[in-house]
C-alpha cells in the first residue's frame, strides 16, 4: 500500500543518496610544471596559465627553464634522438616523478611535451609545428589559424594578469610613485617594445612614438612609460629627455617601493594605454584591463598581425583612428582563464581530480 505521497507502508522511503561535493580543501594538490628556455615572454605565459589553474583547484607550480646543447639546438627535432640527453648541465632536469600537467611554450620544449604525453596532461602554448595530437591541448593565437582535435585558439597570449592582481598592484603604485606624481590622474600607460621579426624601428617609427605620447599629454593625461628590452637604449635615453617630469615618468628598470617591476600596476592605474604594436603580449595584456587601447605604429607586420589587429578591433579592444580624446569600454579579454577553465574540465574527465570543486 501507498500513502499520498506515493511511498510504500511499512517501509523507509528509498532516497537516491546525493553524491557529496568535493570542497576545494578536499582535493588533492596537483603538480603543474610550468615550462620554457626562460625568456620572459614565454615564461609569462606558461606561468599565466599555470597560475589561472591554482586559481580554481589546489596546484603546485614547478617552473622549469631548459637549455639545449648547442649542437643540437638548431638541428630538426627528429635528429635529437632523446631529447631528454640534449639538456646541458646548467639546464634544470625534466625528471621522474613526473608532473599532473605540464604545461610547455616555445619550440625548444615541443619535442618533452610530445615525450610525457604518456605520462600526464600536456598543454603546448603558441603553434607547436607538430601534429596537434602529440599533445593533451594546444593553444595557439587565433591569427595563427591552426585548426585540429585537441586545438583551443585564443586571441593573443597567455598572461598572468587576474582582477585582483590588477587592482592591488595599481593600488601599491600608487602609493610608491614619487609623492609629486600621485595622483596626477587620468594616467596614461605607454607600453614600448621595440624591433622584432615582423617588426623593424627606425626613426619614423620613434617620433611616432613620441607623437602618441605628447598627444596623450596635450589630451591631458599623465604617462606612465616602460620599455621592454629590444627597446634600443638610444631611444630610452631619447624619451627620458623628451618630457618633462611633470608630464611623464620613465620606469629606469629599478624597483618602486615594494614593486620589482611597475608594469601591471600601470596597467591598474591607467584609464587608456598606448602599446606598440609589435608585442602580443603587451596588447593582450593591455586588453584584459578593458580600457581603451591605441596601437603605437611601427613599420612592417603582415597578415597575420592584421587578423590580430582586426579580431581586436571585432573585439572592441582597438579603435582605428580613435582620438586620445574618445572613451570606450568592452568586455575585458580574458583568455587565460578560459585555457584554464578547459584544463581543469579536461582533468575532471581524466579522473585526476574530483568533478564538483
Amino acid at each position: 500500500m501507498q500513502n499520498k505521497l506515493g511511498l510504500q507502508k511499512g517501509r523507509a522511503a528509498e532516497q537516491t543518496p546525493r553524491k557529496r561535493r568535493v570542497s576545494v580543501t578536499d582535493m588533492r594538490r596537483i603538480v603543474v610544471w610550468a615550462v620554457s628556455d626562460g625568456r620572459a615572454g614565454m615564461e609569462n605565459q606558461v606561468l599565466g596559465i599555470a597560475e589561472a589553474i591554482q586559481r580554481r583547484i589546489p596546484a603546485s607550480i614547478v617552473t622549469k627553464r631548459i637549455e639545449i646543447d648547442p649542437k643540437f639546438e638548431n638541428l630538426p627535432h627528429f635528429m635529437w634522438g632523446n631529447p631528454f640527453e640534449r639538456l646541458t648541465e646548467d639546464s634544470d632536469k625534466l625528471t621522474a616523478p613526473w608532473p599532473d600537467v605540464f604545461i610547455g611554450c616555445g619550440r625548444r620544449v615541443v619535442p618533452f611535451a610530445k615525450a610525457l604525453k604518456q605520462h600526464c596532461f600536456t598543454v603546448q602554448t603558441q603553434d607547436p609545428r607538430s601534429n596537434p595530437e602529440h599533445f593533451g591541448l594546444v593553444v595557439p593565437p587565433a591569427h595563427d589559424r591552426l585548426k585540429g582535435k585537441g586545438v583551443m585558439p585564443i586571441q593573443g597570449s597567455p598572461n598572468r594578469l587576474s582582477k585582483e592582481r590588477l587592482k592591488l598592484e595599481g593600488q601599491l603604485l600608487n602609493m610608491s610613485l614619487p609623492r609629486d606624481i600621485q595622483f596626477k590622474t587620468p594616467y596614461c600607460a605607454a607600453l614600448i617594445g621595440g624591433p622584432s621579426k615582423a617588426y623593424r624601428w627606425n626613426s619614423a617609427a620613434e617620433d611616432a612614438i613620441v607623437g602618441g605620447i605628447a598627444a596623450a599629454i596635450q589630451a591631458g593625461h599623465f604617462v606612465l612609460a616602460t620599455t621592454s628590452r629590444r627597446t634600443p637604449q638610444s631611444f630610452v635615453e631619447r624619451l627620458r629627455y623628451s618630457f618633462k617630469p611633470s608630464k611623464l615618468w620613465l620606469w629606469d628598470g629599478e624597483p618602486v617601493g615594494p614593486i620589482d617591476n611597475p608594469y601591471f600596476g600601470m596597467l591598474g592605474l591607467a584609464e587608456r594605454i598606448l602599446v606598440t604594436e609589435e608585442s602580443a603580449n603587451m596588447i593582450t595584456e593591455a586588453a584584459f584591463t578593458g580600457k581603451p587601447v591605441h596601437l603605437l605604429p611601427l613599420p612592417g607586420g603582415g597578415a597575420k598581425w592584421r587578423r590580430f589587429h582586426e579580431g581586436l578591433v571585432a573585439r572592441g579592444v582597438l579603435r582605428p583612428n580613435a582620438t586620445l580624446g574618445e572613451t570606450w569600454t568592452y568586455p575585458p579579454l580574458r583568455e587565460t582563464d578560459r585555457v584554464a577553465d578547459e584544463i581543469v574540465k579536461k582533468l575532471t574527465l581524466r579522473g585526476v581530480i574530483e568533478p564538483g570543486a
